[in-house]
């Protein structure tokens, strides 16, 4: 069911008016709905039970907001954190130490001891050299570290270039036919125990053709390093599932994916980990903006909106697409091309796209936004910073506020030499 629907010709979600938002907390504005995200866990959940025993872990790069990780914690998930920052939000927002599973090609030693001090439940090892720091570390610490390796199966997941990660000239983990032997020394050191193996190819698939590919490699990766007399219970198969962005887009649910996940490890004998971020987290924003001109252009009128790119980057960095719509529709259309106020050709959301008609001062939405939006956001062109609004039922919270560039302004510093 999708939460951010027309009531009495305005858009809601769920039962608050977007107009209402707009109008206490201004625009752009990111708004979330608690349905949309509790709905996406429990799909999520249910579509993997038929896998067996499985921990999931939401990827917290796609959407960090403490109160949409509260959500996520309450409905039973772990964490997937790639920075000490991720790792202390997860902290923060409830999430036992226990369920959070570290990644990350750059963990630096001091990420690696706080982890180690909190408890933390998985360290996903990207290099040789990472276990073997790791090793020392826990054993100064007379600990022992919970580890698995992460390995480059050499998949190409056919999605965009900037978001995948399984193809062997990634940065992101060890080469499969090098990991037996990775596997087998990093496994002798003291402080340091290996458990198994994790992959992730990439995000938002569209297809499990992908996925069952670099399963099957896995597969046999974890039955020759149990014939070297080395044990492995958990496998990480990351997670990558994507979202449809347009109208009409179908992408495969968690209910296909849990049972090709059942067929192809049968008789692994091991506990499968999964980290699910942009499925779960997708569909559940939009980005709230406000028209401020329709100019009139050369083939297509421009329509101004006070979002840009600094708001919202996918479309920029990937030309990426989000359904735009007005918040009251009247049910005329127009061909226009969505632009920002930001200084750059670049701060484009839509070029001769037919939309909703609008004008100056009405509001409307880029759909789709609940995942690398706000986290994304920065304050070029000294923009404020989004703020962010979480709605339950008919009542609403702003869960990150409006940074107002005043604020990010008296952070900064005139050294005494330019002074005068």
């Amino acid at each position: 069911m999708d939460h951010f629907s027309l009531i009495d010709g305005v858009m809601h979600c769920e039962g608050v008016p977007l107009s209402v938002i707009a109008e206490q907390v201004g625009t752009p504005v990111y708004v979330y709905s608690t349905a949309m995200f509790e709905q996406h866990a429990r799909a999520f959940r249910e579509g993997l039970s038929a896998a067996g025993d499985v921990h999931l872990a939401y990827a917290i790069k796609a959407n960090p907001n403490l109160a949409v990780l509260r959500v996520l914690a309450k409905a039973g998930y772990g964490a997937d954190v790639v920075s000490g920052g991720e790792l202390a939000r997860a902290l923060a927002a409830g999430i036992p130490a226990a369920d959070v599973v570290f990644s990350g090609v750059g963990k630096t030693e001091a990420e690696l001891s706080t982890a180690l001090d909190v408890g933390l439940g998985q360290f996903n090892l990207e290099l040789e050299e990472e276990g073997v720091v790791l090793a020392a570390l826990a054993a100064a610490k007379g600990m022992v570290a919970d580890a698995v390796l992460r390995v480059n199966p050499d998949v190409d997941a056919g999605t965009h270039a900037k978001i995948s990660t399984g193809k062997r000239e990634n940065k992101f983990g060890v080469a499969i036919d090098q990991a037996p032997a990775i596997f087998a020394r990093l496994a002798a050191l003291p402080g340091l125990a290996m458990r198994g193996v994790a992959i992730h190819i990439g995000s938002q698939l569209s297809d499990l053709a992908p996925l069952e590919a670099a399963y099957t490699r896995v597969g046999e990766l974890v039955a020759e390093i149990r014939g070297m007399g080395l044990p492995i219970e958990r496998v990480d198969l990351g997670g990558g599932l994507g979202v449809p962005y347009r109208a009409g887009e179908v992408f495969p649910s968690p209910a296909e994916l849990g049972a090709m996940v059942a067929r192809v490890t049968r008789g692994w004998g091991v506990r499968l980990m999964f980290e699910p971020g942009r499925v779960i987290a997708g569909n559940a924003g939009v980005l709230l903006t406000k028209v401020i001109w329709v100019k009139p252009g050369v083939t297509n009128p421009y329509v101004i909106v006070d979002a840009a790119m600094n708001d919202l980057a996918r479309p920029a960095l990937y030309d990426a697409w989000h359904d735009f719509a007005a918040v009251r529709p009247s049910g005329a259309r127009m061909t226009a091309n969505i632009a920002g106020p930001v200084c750059e050709s670049g701060d484009t959301f839509a070029m001769g796209r037919e939309i909703d008609a609008v004008a100056r001062g009405d509001l409307a939405i880029f759909r789709t936004a609940g995942a690398y939006g706000a986290t994304m956001a920065s304050t070029y062109n000294s923009r404020a910073l989004v703020p962010e609004v979480l709605v339950d039922g008919d009542r609403f919270a702003v869960v990150a506020d409006r940074i107002l560039p005043e604020t990010i302004l008296a952070a900064e510093r005139i050294p005494e030499w330019l002074k005068g």
